[in-house]
């Protein structure tokens, strides 16, 4: 089993900022993907559009990837099928949350998930301040004291936040077991089969030529894109890091609402983002990973 560790490199290496580059990728693309994903709910429902996205995901990674289960050991596999359960629990409450509370919002909440990760993996006590420093920005970016919410959104939001913080564990761990894209295949599929009872019968009974190209489409927005560029990251940040970093998401996902919906930023605002990014930029000069042996050299790869 491969140890993770959240000690701080010696130096700061170009693969630290490339991970987290690839991070702030993932984050456009999932954020993106959420806001385009609404216009389906009126007619097939948040359960449903997240089930058929997760399904179209799984055959697309299927077909890349085309993964092998033959030679790899029980505790890989387990770790990935983990994976595909948070991951189906993560996309399913994140639905249900940004149908009923807006997409900052329920982006802060999920990342309190990945903000405890973040403070569970760091090491000094002086490092304490960047997820508080992050957090900080979160709430003055939402700022919830002014807002009547949806108590379903915000307990949907919060679970996705449980599920979040389970998923950037398990990512990195299946990110050093498998080759390549092959554990995230596994993982997206058993995501799709654990959403589909809960959404795919009802996507499956109204669909349309429409529903069903958007919902391709949207799908390497949201899971497939973000997925596997968050899996690279991973291997070169600790979860730590990564989970500090991802304080980025609901000032992306704001700054998406803005473009996309046309909602205004106010000065405190755009001081909370300002807040994030440099918690985030922080975290990520002490995120990077110490080298590890090849996982092909650990593990057999598949083919």
């Amino acid at each position: 089993m491969t140890t993770l560790t959240t000690a701080r490199p010696r130096s700061l290496n170009f693969g630290t900022y490339g991970a987290a580059g690839l991070a702030v990728a993932a984050m456009v693309s999932v954020q993106s993907g959420a806001a385009v994903s609404t216009w389906m709910f009126p007619t097939i429902g948040p359960a449903a559009t997240a089930s058929l996205r997760l399904a179209f995901a799984a055959v697309m990674l299927l077909v890349w990837a085309r993964p092998r289960l033959r030679g790899r050991s029980r505790t890989d596999l387990l770790f990935a099928a983990a994976l595909g359960m948070v991951s189906a629990v993560m996309t399913l409450c994140y639905f249900q949350a940004i149908d009923r509370i807006p997409l900052g919002v329920a982006s802060s909440l999920e990342f309190l998930g990945p903000l405890a990760v973040a403070v569970a993996g760091l090491r000094r006590r002086a490092d304490v301040i960047w997820p508080v420093l992050a957090l900080s920005g979160v709430l003055i970016l939402t700022q919830p004291w002014n807002s009547s919410l949806n108590l379903v959104g915000l307990a949907f939001g919060t679970a996705a936040g449980a599920a979040l913080g389970g998923y950037v564990v398990f990512t990195q761990r299946v990110g050093d077991r498998f080759s390549g894209v092959d554990g995230l295949a596994i993982s997206v599929t058993v995501a799709a089969l654990c959403a589909a009872p809960l959404g795919l019968p009802h996507a499956l009974s109204a669909l349309t030529p429409k529903i069903l190209l958007g919902a391709a489409a949207a799908a390497v927005l949201l899971p497939v894109l973000p997925y596997v560029l968050e899996m690279v990251a991973l291997r070169k940040l600790t979860t730590a890091a990564f989970g500090t970093l991802l304080s980025f998401e609901p000032a992306v996902a704001t700054l998406i609402g803005f473009v996309l919906l046309h909602q205004h930023l106010t000065i405190a605002q755009m001081f909370g983002i300002a807040c994030v990014m440099s918690a985030s930029l922080a975290a990520v000069r002490r995120g990077g990973r110490p080298q590890e042996p090849s996982t092909d050299e650990a593990a057999p790869a598949s083919s």
